[in-house]
Order: C-alpha cells, then structure tokens, then sequence
C-alpha cells in the first residue's frame, strides 16, 4: 500500500521564514518550492531534497522536535563533510554518530531547534 515517504513536517516559529530560507536552503542546498495555493495564507515555507519535501509550518506555540527528526542522505562522506564545514562556518552545531556500521553522520539543529541528520553511506 504504502510506496513511499512524501514528506517531513516541522514547526517553525511565526515569521520565521526567511531565516529557514538561510538554514535550509543557503546552508543545506535544498531546493525551495512552492506551496499549494490553499495553504499560501497560512505561515511556512517548504523544501525538496530528491524526491521528497520537508515541509515547515509556522506555529505560534512552537516547541522544537529533540528526538524525532528528517535524516538527509548526502551523496558521499567528502560532501558530507563539506556540509560539516558550511554548518559551522555559520555558527550551527555538528554533533558527529557513529553508531551505525557502514554510515557516516551527524545531528545538528536548524535555527528553531528542531534536529537534523545529515549521512552518507561509506
């Protein structure tokens, strides 16, 4: 039934947007898109990696996501540690796991404190 994921949904403090811009788009390379009409009034901003979307919505009780996260797969471990750099060139943790066999990552948090993976496979 089910043939893939579609997408991941964080919060995001209201009017936050354009610093998400910076973190995931100018930071990580995603791609922005553009939200369908309906959802245009509401708050958030939405982003595409490959395939599938994160999709930031604006909430004015935001409490950012400590465990549950999106987990970025990078094309290689010397991007990966590329994205490493950029991440704290502009100031953003990089807490390093190494914990799975056969894969390289790390946490980090985007400006609203929700948790990032970012991996690649070795």
């Amino acid at each position: 039934m089910i043939v893939a994921l579609d997408h991941a949904f964080l919060t995001i403090q209201e009017g936050g947007e354009d610093e998400a811009r910076r973190f995931y788009g100018d930071v990580l390379g995603l791609e922005e898109i553009q939200r369908p009409e309906g959802l245009q009034r509401s708050g958030g901003v939405w982003f595409q990696a490959g395939g599938e979307e994160v999709h930031l919505g604006t909430d004015d009780a935001h409490l950012p996501a400590k465990r549950p996260h999106p987990g970025f797969r990078v094309g290689s471990s010397t991007e990966l540690d590329e994205l490493a750099r950029r991440l704290t060139s502009n100031r953003y943790d990089v807490e390093w796991d190494d914990r799975i066999e056969g894969r390289r990552r790390f946490y980090t948090r985007d400006p609203f404190g929700n948790r990032i993976e970012l991996l690649a496979d070795l």
